[in-house]
């Protein structure tokens, strides 16, 4: 069977939904920007439409669509707004951690269509075993999308009953993702940001608070679900996820450029920006920057999901091309967006000028671990056969 095959079906009607919501998340953008988050009424269109279920198991009631069609719906919603976009990617993403969810915790989490889960992967909390349970403390920093989430998913290190470290095999702390309900989180109103504003991704904490283990998952394990999306590298997703919500932004910075070029002239010239070869050849150049960046994403994407599809275990290489290409993506996308803003000229740094909000959004983008600058070193020393000192 063909990784086609096995995609999603038809993923015209979801994408036709995507769009709509996209069009709602644009002309609700200066709302979103000033109040620092999505409004609850299009976080709730977004979770009908399916923007936080894409990656969820069907078997639990989601979409799971392919990647690639992940990445053409996130792409859609951050040309819309790019706060809209990121939320999707964060709820999305979450989302995935049902194929590793003990089965009945996995329903009782997303049996509700509408349910919007957000998550820290980052092991910023403890969770110390007590008994037969775990007690849970800690604070998360970006913890996006979080003012609309029903469910809240926060990284933590493991310790004993007496307080050490629980080590795995290799020496290594243990870890494991837990779920919170949205009542047994304290958020913090710690985002004021240059960028991506209206994503909500303040501070959530919790002290103390006793769950039981089938309300967590261990990080690095095999998931319970064994369906070819779920044998996709789950970095590789967020990476990905996080450079279509990048590459959006450039798309939309370059179609509003072109569109001011096409009407402004600058002061004491008839010419329009539009009739300037130093301006057609600085757009042409971001286009093709642009979409080469999205090209290689997408091959990079098809390459690893025809070995999922096929049952067979990823290579080192498919993975080392699919962050490499989504670290690309993301630059190449800022890079464009940089052009567009900087093309624009003083037109560009009035607060109601999209192309400064795309500027400040999309290099918010290229801050996330998962496609830093870090990332391109690791993927240079595994071209050339060198160790990646730690698990890629």
């Amino acid at each position: 069977m063909t990784a086609n095959a096995l995609a999603t079906p038809d993923p015209a009607p979801f994408l036709a939904r995507i769009d709509a919501v996209a069009a709602q998340a644009d002309r609700e953008s200066d709302q979103s920007e000033a109040a620092r988050s999505l409004s609850p009424a299009l976080a709730a269109a977004m979770a009908d439409a399916g923007a936080y279920r894409m990656l969820v198991p069907e078997a639990h009631g989601g979409l799971e669509v392919s990647p690639k069609v992940m990445m053409d719906a996130l792409r859609r919603l951050a040309y819309g707004d790019g706060a809209a976009g990121w939320c999707a990617m964060i709820g999305a993403t979450t989302g995935l951690l049902a194929a590793s969810l003990p089965e009945e915790t996995a329903n009782t989490i997303f049996a509700d269509p509408g349910v919007i889960p957000c998550g820290v992967t980052a092991p910023m909390g403890t969770a110390q075993r007590r008994g037969d349970r775990w007690t849970v403390s800690g604070r998360w920093s970006f913890a996006s999308a979080s003012p609309n989430a029903h469910w809240l998913a926060g990284g933590c290190r493991l310790l004993d009953e007496a307080g050490e470290p629980l080590l795995d095999e290799r020496g290594a702390p243990e870890q494991r993702l837990f779920f919170f309900r949205q009542d047994q989180v304290t958020r913090h109103d710690t985002w004021h940001v240059s960028g991506l504003c209206g994503t909500g991704s303040g501070d959530m904490s919790v002290e103390g608070l006793r769950l039981d283990e089938a309300f967590s998952v261990p990080l690095g394990s095999a998931p319970r679900v064994r369906t070819p999306l779920y044998r996709f590298p789950t970095f590789g997703l967020l990476a990905l996820g996080v450079a279509s919500v990048a590459i959006g932004l450039g798309e939309r910075a370059l179609d509003e450029w072109a569109g001011l070029a096409q009407k402004k002239a600058p002061a004491g010239s008839r010419r329009r920006l539009a009739e300037r070869a130093p301006v057609q050849l600085a757009l042409a150049k971001a286009e093709a920057q642009l979409g080469s960046a999205r090209a290689f994403m997408e091959q990079a994407a098809d390459e690893a999901w025809a070995c999922a599809a096929a049952g067979e275990k990823l290579s080192a290489e498919h993975r080392r091309r699919l962050r490499l290409a989504a670290s690309h993506g993301t630059w190449a996308a800022a890079e464009a967006t940089g052009a567009a803003y900087h093309g624009g000229g003083g037109s560009a740094i009035y607060a109601q000028s999209r192309l400064q909000r795309c500027f400040r959004d999309v290099n918010v983008t290229t801050q996330h671990i998962m496609v830093g600058e870090p990332t391109f070193e690791l993927a240079g020393r595994g071209r050339l056969g060198l160790p990646l000192g730690g698990p890629f």
